[in-house]
């Protein structure tokens, strides 16, 4: 699903639903937990419909056995849960109004719990009874024919996203921002193909929903394809989240993505319920920004955020108004608490990557020493800096942060990666990165760890998607002058030629920009490394030695260091150019279509002297 489809989707969704809870005069914290249900169910009955064939299929083969498994054992291990059939959605839809539909919710609920004791307690039941107002009970059967529109393709990451687009619209219609935003897709992929969460264990501190842990997944999944292995997916997740709604949501995640882990209901900053010291082969997070209310004594005597420095006032002193009472005295800016706690909770092998604003790195006082002491222990590998408008609700700018504890101890280089000319616009307001720009930044990071192998499966990649695209242009170039040269002298028949003209080049010229574009990625990448090793690239990688580093006073700002940035026209090269080139196709098609114009007046002429002579 495309980003304007999905954000189609998640508009129409919403507008339906909020219509339906402002008319019932229902709060939006009341409306909340049991509409994200019924998206849940609908997600999970889309996963549970796709792997139905094969669970028959073994039933089917089983019925003479001697010793058969159950249908929901099948179903578990398939796709991670089982949906007895009034938990379904189409059964749960095809309901009359006339049967309590609440009733049917919280049944349903309680089966799937039933058969997946990870989500005791974390599926609505009883908040579906709140959707019938004084005599009108029709909201909970409008609710699941309005969700039945999330089309039976919709994958697992499409499920997250359309998740937190309702909790960041619940949030609004509550007048609570809390400062927090989730995570969007293109930049965790970035995240995760960048550090390659391949086998292991992968800590989230932060884990809100748990978008990051598919993203996880489906990477192992590709990767393994694209390995040619069939080893089961050796891969266990561990996630923090304060919020206890959130951690309902993300466990509904977990099971609808097959995934194996657990979510702690935990306050990262206090408490530390899987001993994450030195334990995690990768950690993976979007934490809070600039949070200023931490208790500086409760952290400051744990080794996971004290290793490499404390972030702290210059002077001792109280707190704000709100800790006066007591006293208290707090972080000036938790940042720094993060980034440590990433840092610490690696395996000696780990990898690490977070997304930080972007004014930590270059925070002074004590932030400054604890980003010197990291540079200094080797520990940062890469800093990226995003484009603008990247997040749903917020313009805010942000870096990313990748650690490698592996390179810890070593005199070595920092990569910077300056992305902010990298994007594609899918509203005015908002950006992503299409795959092809997540494997074109991921490749510069492989060839800079000298894995140039990568570079030259991507360019032959690209390649071949391109000669595919030729191969159906040249196709599709044939049914084009078939249907010009059977254009018919009848007057009548000439508009539906033109229309089938203009359907057959409009064919033509999307293979045609197709292949354009895959050739403009691998000229994109050839331009920049054409003796297919790292080199350094002014406006977009550098990287830097320690010298270089300490000569900025240990700033790990990438436009420090990569050099000038071309001025940012909302544009980035290969949209500029294909936009000129689209233009220059639009003239010639309006030239084409003038002189198709000129021959049919000329025609008519001819036709109406002719009538006349007559």
């Amino acid at each position: 699903m495309s980003g304007e489809q999905l954000k189609e989707l998640e508009d129409r969704l919403w507008q339906s639903a909020d219509q339906l809870r402002a008319d019932s005069g229902l709060k939006a914290s009341e409306y909340a937990t049991p509409i994200l249900g019924i998206i849940f169910l609908r997600f999970a009955s889309i996963k549970f419909n796709k792997v139905k064939p094969v669970i028959d299929a073994v039933l089917k083969e089983q019925q003479n056995a001697r010793l058969q498994q159950k249908e929901e054992d099948i179903a578990i291990r398939e796709c991670g849960f089982y949906l007895p059939p009034e938990a379904r959605y189409e059964y749960l839809l095809g309901l009359p109004e006339s049967e309590d539909i609440a009733k049917a919710l919280k049944h349903a609920m309680e089966l799937i719990e039933k058969y997946k004791p990870e989500l005791e307690g974390s599926l609505p039941k009883d908040e579906y009874f709140k959707l019938y107002v004084k005599e009108d009970r029709t909201m909970p059967k409008t609710l699941l024919k309005n969700f039945a529109d999330i089309p039976d393709d919709a994958t697992g990451d499409v499920f997250g996203k359309v998740y937190e687009y309702f909790l960041a619209e619940f949030a609004l219609a509550e007048g609570q921002g809390g400062g927090e935003f989730f995570t969007p897709t293109s930049v965790v992929k970035l995240m995760v193909e960048i550090i390659e969460p391949y086998k292991g264990t992968i800590f989230d501190p932060a884990c809100g929903s748990g978008g990051m842990f598919v993203q996880s997944s489906l990477f192992v999944d590709r990767r393994r394809q694209e390995l040619h292995e069939a080893d089961t997916k050796d891969l266990m997740v561990y996630g923090v989240e304060k919020t206890p709604e959130t951690v309902k949501l993300a466990r509904m995640n977990l099971a609808i993505n097959g995934l194996r882990g657990e979510i702690s209901p935990s306050n990262s900053y206090y408490e530390d319920p899987y001993n994450s010291y030195g334990r995690f082969d990768y950690v993976m997070a979007n934490p809070p920004f600039n949070v200023d209310d931490v208790n500086l004594d409760k952290v400051k005597v744990q080794p996971r955020f004290n290793e490499y420095g404390i972030p702290q006032n210059k002077t001792k002193k109280a707190a704000g108004d709100k800790a006066d009472a007591k006293n208290v005295n707090t972080v000036p800016n938790a940042n720094y608490l993060w980034i440590n706690l990433f840092a610490t909770s690696l395996t000696p092998t780990g990898r690490a990557a977070l997304v930080m604003a972007n004014s930590a790195s270059d925070a002074r006082n004590s932030e400054a020493d604890i980003r010197k002491s990291l540079i200094r222990a080797g520990m940062i590998d890469v800093m990226l800096t995003l484009p603008k408008n990247m997040f749903y609700t917020v313009t805010l700018p942000a870096t990313l942060w990748f650690f490698d504890k592996a390179r810890e101890g070593t005199e070595h280089t920092v990569l910077f990666i300056d992305a902010r000319n990298i994007f594609r616009q899918v509203t005015r307001a908002l950006r992503e990165f299409t795959a092809e720009h997540i494997q074109n930044i991921a490749t510069i990071v492989r060839l800079y760890r000298g894995e140039v192998h990568r570079l030259k499966e991507l360019l032959a990649q690209y390649e071949a998607q391109a000669a595919e695209c030729r191969a159906e242009a040249a196709e599709q170039e044939s049914e084009v002058n078939k249907v010009r040269t059977a254009k018919p002298e009848n007057e009548k028949e000439i508009k539906r030629w033109a229309a089938r003209m203009e359907e057959a080049e409009r064919k033509l010229k999307a293979m045609q920009d197709k292949e354009a574009y895959y050739l403009g990625h691998r000229n994109w990448l050839q331009e920049r490394f054409p003796n297919g090793v790292y080199e350094d690239v002014t406006g977009l990688c550098k990287a830097a030695t320690m010298a270089e580093l300490e000569e900025q006073d240990y700033s790990l700002n990438p436009g420090r260091y990569v050099g000038v940035v071309i001025e940012e026209d909302g544009l980035t090269e290969e949209e500029f150019l294909a936009e000129m080139k689209e233009r220059h196709e639009n003239l010639r098609l309006l030239n084409s279509k003038s002189s198709e114009l000129e021959h049919t007046i000329d025609l008519n002429f001819k036709n109406f002297v002719v009538t006349n002579d007559n």
